[in-house]
């Protein structure tokens, strides 16, 4: 662990076999083996986390965003968002692995929480333990992984074709490839035209993706992602205001402050408060 201004970070450590990439546990197992303070203070970690709840109600904070938990909710944390861990009386089946681990990794754009309708609820439940029940073989057998591999990536699967809470419909392709060009371009630039160009289409056409997606600008969406950003870097670094500004494109810090401000409605350093 790592600390860094008021957030702590993890990188993925299995306690039961260093080298392997995922571990599948429980909620409580989890709980008993972090401090006090860990499970109370926000921090964020390198790795995928999955949690199912089972039973009992609750609250997990994401990205400063609190989701109320409870039998069916499936949360999947990916790396770099900063969390609190499930508060309440709950049970869960977790899942932590490492981006490299499963064959075809997550987003890490995708979103935070997922219902499980009541009639599949047995069907997560069952590959939750399936998956629990073959890491525990492994670490027994030191066998291959395939098997492992094989069923987290189903597991990913069905997760994947579960709607979200915001928005049932799948997310159309051309706003998924939007994404993936703002994840790794938000920091350089904030021009919908330019993202526009990068994944060929027109700025209006950009917009009415997004609109259909979102119900929000391209323009709305870059910004509120650069925001995001500014408050992860508040919360998780003694970066400046002014540095974190210049991270994330802004030439005066002053720029950075007016931004900040229009977008969350307070000013970083009561936000970093």
């Amino acid at each position: 662990m790592v600390k860094s201004g008021q957030v702590a970070q993890f990188g993925f450590s299995n306690p039961d076999r260093g080298k392997l990439g995922l571990e599948a546990l429980d909620l409580a197992a989890l709980r008993r083996r972090l401090t006090a303070d860990t499970l109370t203070k926000v921090h964020r970690t390198d790795f995928h986390q999955l949690f199912l709840i089972t039973s009992g109600t609750g609250v997990t904070m994401v990205d400063f965003v609190d989701h109320p938990c409870s039998p069916g909710t499936l949360l999947h944390v990916s790396p770099g968002r900063v969390l609190r861990l499930p508060s309440g009386e709950l049970e869960a089946s977790v899942v932590l692995f490492t981006p490299a681990f499963p064959a075809s990794a997550p987003a890490a754009f995708g979103p935070v929480r997922r219902s499980v309708p009541r009639a599949e609820m047995a069907v997560f439940t069952r590959a939750a333990q399936d998956l629990r029940q073959e890491y525990r073989r492994n670490l027994l057998t030191n066998e291959p992984v395939d098997l492992l591999r094989a069923l987290l990536g189903a597991f990913l699967l069905r997760v994947a074709r579960l709607p979200t809470d915001d928005d049932p419909a799948r997310l159309d392709p051309r706003f998924e490839r939007f994404q993936h060009e703002l994840e790794r371009s938000f920091a350089t630039t904030r021009n919908a035209a330019e993202y526009a160009a990068r994944i060929g289409y027109s700025p209006r056409s950009l917009n009415r993706i997004c609109l259909a997606a979102t119900g929000r600008s391209a323009k709305a969406l870059i910004d509120a992602r650069v925001a995001l950003e500014a408050k992860r870097l508040l919360v998780h670094t003694g970066l400046s205001s002014a540095a974190i500004g210049h991270r994330l494109g802004f030439s005066e810090a002053t720029n950075f402050t007016k931004f900040f401000l229009r977008e969350t409605g307070t000013s970083p350093g009561a936000f970093r408060q």
